[in-house]
């Protein structure tokens, strides 16, 4: 077992863990590695380019330090995602490593933190990983580059790159973080052949887009998808990204690589908010990482041949999109015959109900469009190419919280703190087993869910199969009856959720 200031040695150096200052309820001792460089600072010459490996240093680098996190503006919400200050930097490219053993050879759990790729750090309290850790797994989380920095996509990037690239360099940051994973996590007792990579919201669609990237291949053995993913998120309408990074550039003034690297993180910042280049960060089709549409090479098969557990919650919209207030009768019809033509009608009468505006209505056709569906998608064609694949919807309603704020204020809901159903990342702390550690208002009945999706999640991480001892039986997804886990407090099994509406929104090959 682990004493408080192991040491391990990495293929940079050694580095000295602390003990995790939390005990998890299996009682083990786990050590916490904060802060190990995976790869070099992106800035200078290396902001907008590919990861580069870390230097070496001589004796123990201390680990006891998370990093600062990627350059990013202060998040403001009125809901659960708002951030307090906290030092950002371009130097961010750092990960957290948890272990109770480095004796073993334990699957491996590597997180990809969620915030629209515009925000966010993997050191967050809610993603402490002292109780994984503790269930036997060694789990990692990084930081990677957010926003212009990570996702910034224009020609003269391109034209340096030896591969035509530009853009994606976030989702590059995770292929490093993973093959630093590969080369040195057996020194924390993990399994470089048992490696599962999971993730929420921004990061979950980023294990979708990893498992379509030629670049990630053999670098993760499983993979879970939590609320969001890539076969129905990225428009063929600027793929490659440079419609918006043409006008984030020009609005920089800046005609040359050395100019542009020249300007200020909080100028580029600036730049991307006043040509709404920020409200569209996302991964694009940059040839190298990403050949082509995701859901181009899901659809043929092409995809990583892992097993994958995927899901979604019963309330992702609320406060997530925006009602459309002023939208009329006729502008829904619309809407939804320009995506389903003469299906738009049926859509539109399974979602009505008495008193809902033509707004709400739209408001829950989008969020199940991007949500619900695009989740199933996912798992029909991870079926399709005979994986093991397991469907969950959660309807547990948790406590809404300021889920990212170290001593938060309690979030003062009108309708009390439950009243924002299961929102879009209340499972969270479910998953990382950190109720009571974050947040208010957690309940017996919430620890019992708890305590099941980490089971669930951990069985994944060791076997491929979510199944085992103390947890309900959960069905493999298949498309004929489209067997689907509640996440309650008694899982059970369903055939399909909201099966009529995304058989209807399935219906035009929209994508």
């Amino acid at each position: 077992m682990l004493s408080s200031a192991q040491t391990v040695i990495v293929s940079q150096g050694a580095v000295e863990g602390v003990q995790s200052p939390y005990t998890p309820t299996s009682g083990a001792s786990v050590t916490v590695f904060r802060g190990l460089p995976y790869a070099q600072p992106p800035v200078g010459e290396l902001r907008w380019q590919p990861p580069v490996a870390p230097a070496s240093w001589q004796g123990a680098r201390k680990a006891d330090t998370f990093s600062d996190s990627c350059y990013q503006p202060q998040h403001t919400s009125n809901f659960v995602w708002r951030r307090e200050a906290f030092p950002v930097s371009e130097d961010c490219l750092y990960l957290n490593v948890w272990t109770s053993d480095t004796k073993r050879q334990q699957p491996v759990m590597v997180w990809f933190h969620g915030g629209a790729h515009t925000s966010g750090q993997g050191h967050s309290p809610i993603f402490d990983g002292s109780e994984l850790a503790g269930q036997g797994v060694v789990l990692v989380t990084i930081n990677y580059r957010l926003g212009p920095f990570g996702f910034l996509a224009h020609p003269l990037l391109a034209g340096e790159s030896l591969y035509g690239s530009a853009g994606n360099y976030g989702l590059l940051d995770k292929i490093a973080a993973l093959r630093w994973v590969q080369n040195n996590v057996a020194a924390f007792g993990g399994d470089p052949s048992n490696v599962t990579i999971f993730g929420q919201s921004a990061g979950s669609q980023s294990v979708c887009a990893l498992m379509a990237s030629p670049l990630a291949e053999g670098l993760f053995s499983k993979a879970i998808g939590q609320s969001a993913a890539c076969v129905n998120t990225i428009p063929e309408q600027d793929a490659n990204g440079y419609e918006r990074g043409r006008k984030l550039v020009d609005a920089l003034d800046a005609t040359t690589l050395v100019a542009l690297r020249q300007q200020g993180p909080e100028t580029v910042l600036a730049a991307s908010e006043s040509t709404q280049w920020a409200d569209a960060s996302r991964i694009t089709v940059d040839g190298w990482v990403l050949p082509e549409l995701p859901n181009a090479t899901f659809r043929t098969g092409r995809q990583a041949k892992v097993p994958l557990l995927l899901g979604f919650l019963a309330d992702e919209g609320v406060e997530l999109f925006p009602v459309d207030t002023a939208l009329t009768e006729e502008g829904l019809d619309s809407f939804l015959t320009m995506l389903w033509g003469d299906n738009g009608q049926a859509l539109k009468q399974l979602y009505s109900q008495p008193g809902l505006t033509p707004g709400e209505i739209h408001h829950a056709v989008v969020t199940d469009y991007f949500m619900a569906f695009g989740m199933r998608r996912w798992a029909e064609y991870q079926q399709a190419i005979g994986q093991p694949t397991f469907f969950y919807f959660m309807d547990h309603v948790p406590p809404a919280f300021h889920l990212y704020m170290s001593e938060p204020p309690e979030l003062s809901l009108p309708g009390g703190p439950r009243s924002g159903g299961a929102y879009h990342s209340g499972d969270l702390a479910l998953v990382f087993g950190n109720t009571d550690k974050v947040g208010f208002d957690w309940n017996d009945v919430d620890r019992k869910v708890s305590k099941n999706m980490m089971r669930y999640w951990v069985n994944f991480a060791r076997s491929g199969d979510p199944n085992g001892d103390q947890v309900p039986l959960w069905p493999a997804f298949n498309p004929v009856l489209q067997s689907t886990q509640v996440i309650n407090e008694v899982p059970m099994t369903v055939q399909g959720v909201r099966r009529p509406q995304l058989d209807i929104m399935a219906k035009p090959e929209l994508l």
